[in-house]
């Protein structure tokens, strides 16, 4: 009994590492398809280029690249947008989340949801910008308890976690 156990065990780390694996390889070729819509050769197009570097560090594999970029050129990758949603969480830390997905109003009412259950919420576009420098670094970091630093952790993974968001910044220290 012990050996079955203990595979089973295997079986769940592994479909979960699995699965992270997934959702990063799904969010690097959104990135990937995106960038590709400048240019799909990635010597004339740096920004693919570092992309594809990104991805390759994650052992994507080739296949996928190169489906991400053919992607690109056809009129389904069109319709992926870029999306910046900015909120404030748990004692008042700013957040900013940057996503790319096909559906707008599907990515919005995701994020509200995950905030609405972590105690923040969002914020009309923009209105955080001033906190920021222009790559996202906070102008002024601030510090939080252990309780609202616990409380940011669990909303920053469930985002984190979200099939559409690419980047989650703050303001924290």
């Amino acid at each position: 009994m012990s050996g079955h156990s203990k595979w089973s065990q295997i079986k769940h780390k592994k479909g979960i590492s699995d699965q992270k694996k997934g959702q990063l390889f799904s969010k690097l070729a959104k990135k990937i398809s995106i960038a590709a819509r400048e240019g799909t050769d990635p010597s004339a197009n740096y920004k693919l280029q570092s992309i594809i570097e990104e991805a390759r560090t994650f052992n994507m594999p080739k296949e996928n690249i190169e489906r991400a970029i053919k992607r690109a050129s056809e009129k389904d990758t069109t319709s992926l947008d870029e999306v910046i949603i900015q909120a404030i969480g748990p004692g008042s830390v700013a957040v900013i989340i940057e996503g790319i997905t096909d559906n707008k109003n599907r990515i919005v009412n995701e994020i509200k949801h995950i905030l609405a259950e972590h105690e923040a919420k969002m914020v009309p576009e923009n209105s955080l910008n001033w906190m920021f420098n222009k790559n996202w670094e906070p102008n002024t970091p601030i510090e939080v308890t252990p309780e609202i630093q616990q409380k940011l952790d669990k909303l920053l993974e469930e985002l984190d976690n979200n099939e559409d968001v690419e980047n989650v910044y703050t303001n924290l220290k």
